[in-house]
């Protein structure tokens, strides 16, 4: 019985998980518009803001030809890669998470939408 309760139980996780951890690529197309005014992320462009072509698994301020603020570059200094965790806290509030940097955009506040633009990030990435 306690077997039975227990698989269960890990189930409801794993499926819990696998849930809120979907990610759209498409649909994050859709919310990397609201990007496309400052950033690429198909080319290694620099815009009013970095190319973000090969962002995810990059050391943040580290994007060649683009004049990051020193709070950016000390960020980078101080060990902070792009990933998953570090891009959904940075989109989510960038002002509140590097305090001095850039970056106008106040921030997207829905999981899902964080979830799809960092999925479609991701494909330029590899």
């Amino acid at each position: 019985m306690q077997v039975a309760v227990l698989v269960g139980a890990v189930g409801l996780i794993v499926a819990s998980a696998g849930h809120c951890l979907a990610q759209d690529a498409s649909a994050g197309e859709k919310v990397f518009a609201k990007c496309k005014a400052c950033h690429v992320v198909d080319a290694d462009t620099n815009k009013i803001g970095p190319s973000l072509n090969g962002v995810v698994g990059r050391t943040a301020g580290t994007h060649e030809g683009f004049r990051y603020s020193k709070a950016m570059t000390a960020a980078g200094e101080s060990g902070l890669v792009w990933n998953d965790e570090t891009l959904t806290a940075y989109l989510r509030d960038p002002k509140g998470y590097i305090r001095g940097n850039k970056m106008a955009f106040v921030g997207l506040k829905k999981d899902e939408d964080l979830a799809n633009v960092i999925a479609y990030l991701k494909q330029f990435s590899q």
